[in-house]
């Protein structure tokens, strides 16, 4: 596997497992205050609200772009906590069909994938998350997509990224980390949708 890739993923764990704790901290102060009667009102909400947040984007954050080894998994209540709480704002459905635990290398690809596919949905919209025999499949549907013409091009290649800004980085690891595992990752788009699949290369 790819050095840069490791010491980056390994970086995310970092930085995320150093987030959590403080974010956690300021959670519990919040509700101390919320019980104790001494400060309420939309403030407090405010920031109570914007802990939960990024709580939930740092869970996600922790897997997508840190460290992942066969042999460790995640089990599927886990995954749908993380992602439903992602899903919060109400503008994106994540309906995860995947049965069972997975091998976290394969959760990390799937959330790669679905910020991708977020990506292209900034108005809203549903993106589905089914595997069979090993073959998965992402699907987003929506009234309206974003042109992301440039981005996918660096899916599809991830060796053209001199113009990739950071908030696009997914769009380059999705397909460096499929070939890392050694799966086969493909990119289909119509009138009716968007999907992304991969599989056993």
């Amino acid at each position: 596997m790819n050095r840069t890739v490791i010491l980056t993923s390994l970086l995310g764990s970092r930085i995320c497992h150093d987030l959590i704790s403080p974010l956690g901290a300021i959670g519990n102060g919040v509700e101390l205050l919320s019980m104790s009667g001494v400060v309420a009102g939309p403030e407090i909400s405010l920031i109570a609200e914007s802990v939960t947040n990024a709580n939930a984007r740092i869970r996600f954050y922790r897997i997508a772009f840190g460290a992942a080894a066969w042999g460790q998994s995640l089990a599927r209540p886990e995954i749908i906590d993380i992602l439903g709480a992602l899903a919060k704002d109400g503008r994106q459905t994540i309906l995860w069909q995947v049965e069972g635990t997975v091998e976290r290398p394969l959760v990390k690809l799937a959330f790669l994938c679905l910020q991708c596919l977020e990506s292209a949905l900034p108005w809203g919209g549903r993106i589905t998350v089914s595997e069979r025999d090993g073959a998965w499949l992402l699907s987003a549907d929506s009234t309206k997509f974003r042109d992301l013409d440039g981005l996918w091009s660096v899916f599809d290649d991830p060796h053209r990224i001199h113009d990739l800004a950071p908030a696009d980085l997914h769009f380059a690891l999705a397909p460096i980390w499929a070939g890392d595992i050694g799966l086969q990752l493909k990119r289909s788009e119509s009138k009716a949708g968007l999907s992304l699949a991969f599989s056993p290369a």
